[in-house]
C-alpha cells in the first residue's frame, strides 16, 4: 500500500485550476449566513416517547449523512481543481544534424575577390557570413568547427552551443594557422575526432580555396582513413578560378586554382559531395544543399505527458451523495419528549 502510494505521488503533477479549492468553504458560509432552521414541533405527544428513542435511536444517522455530505463537497472541489498525474517518460524523435566544419585560415583566404553587400571582401569573410548564417538557423543541431592552414586545429567540438561555434569562427583570421595548407591533416584531425560519433553521424564539410601544401597526411591518405572510419566528407572548392573584380578601377584578380580533382576524389572516395562555389551566393546555395543532405533523426529531451485524473474524486464525490441519499431520514429529539 505505502509503495503504490509512493507510486502515485511521485506521479503527481498538480492541479491545473489551482483557484477551484477557494469554494471549499462555501458550506461553511451557507450555513453562517442563511437564517436558522425552525422546527414545526411535534405532531403528536405520547408519554412513551422516552422508551422510543431509547430502542430506536435515530440522531446518528443525521450525522453521518452530513459527513458523507461534507466529504462528496471536497471531492468535488478536488475534481474542479483538476488533478494531473504524469505519464510515463517519453522521447520524441526530432530531425536535426550533426556535423564538423573545416575552415581554410591559409594566406590564400586573405584575397579581396568576393563581392558581400556590393562590397568587395576577402574569401574569408565571405565565407564567415555565409557559415555563421547557416549556423543561426541551425537550432537543435550539434555542430563542430575544426580550421587548418599549415597546421589543423580543432577549435569547438561537436556542440549544441551553437553561439559558441558562430563566436570562435568569427575571431578566426586568414594566416593564423599558418599561411599554407594541410589539407590532409584536416580531413585525419576530423576522422580522429568523429570516429567516436555513432556512424552515420560522422560528417564533415571542408570549405578550402588552395591545394595541400603542407601536412604530412596527404588528402587522398586521409579519404582512405575517412572511408575506413565511416566518415562522410563533403568538399567546397570556394574561390579560384573566377572572373574577378574591378577594385578602384584597378582589375583584380582570383589568386591560384583550387584542386578540384583532389577535392572531388576525397568526396567520392568517402560517399560525401563535391561543390564549386566562385561568390558568396554560390556558397550560400550550397549550404542550404546541405541542410537537405545531412539530416538525422535523433532523440529530443525525455517529456512525462500530464493526464487528467479529475474522474476519480468526481466518482468518489457522486458515490458518497449516493449513499447518503439512501441512508434513512433522521428523526430529531424534542425537549418535551415529543415524537414525529
Amino acid at each position: 500500500m505505502s509503495a503504490w502510494l509512493a507510486q502515485a505521488w511521485d506521479g503527481f503533477a498538480g492541479f491545473a485550476w489551482p483557484w477551484a479549492w477557494a469554494a471549499l468553504p462555501l458550506p461553511l458560509l451557507v450555513r453562517l449566513l442563511l437564517p436558522p432552521r425552525r422546527d414545526a414541533g411535534a405532531a403528536l405527544r405520547v408519554p412513551w416517547s422516552a422508551q422510543l428513542q431509547d430502542v430506536a435511536p435515530v440522531g446518528g444517522v443525521a450525522g453521518v449523512r452530513g459527513g458523507l455530505a461534507l466529504l462528496a463537497w471536497l471531492l468535488l472541489c478536488v475534481a474542479a481543481a483538476r488533478p494531473q498525474q504524469l505519464g510515463e517518460a517519453v522521447a520524441p524523435q526530432q530531425q536535426a544534424r550533426q556535423m564538423l566544419l573545416a575552415v581554410d585560415l591559409s594566406g590564400s583566404m586573405s584575397e579581396v575577390d568576393m563581392m558581400l553587400g556590393m562590397q568587395p571582401v576577402d574569401r574569408l569573410t565571405a565565407a564567415k557570413a555565409v557559415i555563421a548564417d547557416f549556423l543561426q538557423r541551425r537550432s537543435g543541431d550539434r555542430v563542430g568547427l575544426l580550421v587548418f592552414g599549415q597546421r589543423a586545429y580543432m577549435l569547438t567540438p561537436l556542440t549544441l552551443d551553437l553561439a559558441a561555434v558562430r563566436e570562435q569562427l568569427r575571431d578566426t583570421a586568414a594566416g593564423m594557422a599558418g599561411r599554407e595548407t594541410a589539407l590532409g591533416d584536416a580531413i585525419g584531425l576530423a576522422v580522429k575526432r568523429l570516429r567516436e560519433q555513432p556512424e552515420g553521424q560522422r560528417v564533415l564539410v571542408l570549405l578550402t580555396d588552395g591545394v595541400n601544401t603542407a601536412g604530412v597526411l596527404p588528402p587522398l591518405k586521409a579519404a582512405e582513413l575517412a572511408a575506413t572510419e565511416r566518415v562522410r566528407v563533403h568538399t567546397i572548392a570556394f574561390g579560384g578560378s573566377g572572373g574577378g573584380f574591378s577594385l578602384f578601377g584597378v582589375p583584380v584578380q582570383p589568386g591560384e586554382d583550387v584542386d578540384e580533382d583532389t577535392l572531388r576524389a576525397v568526396a567520392e572516395a568517402t560517399g560525401g559531395r563535391f561543390f564549386r562555389a566562385r561568390d558568396a551566393d554560390e556558397l550560400a546555395g550550397i549550404y542550404a544543399e546541405l541542410e537537405r543532405l545531412e539530416p538525422v533523426d535523433v532523440d529530443a529531451a525525455p517529456v512525462r505527458p500530464r493526464r487528467e485524473a479529475y474522474a476519480w474524486p468526481l466518482a468518489g464525490a457522486l458515490a458518497l451523495a449516493l449513499l447518503a441519499f439512501a441512508m434513512p431520514a433522521g428523526r430529531r429529539r424534542e425537549a418535551g419528549g415529543a415524537a414525529a
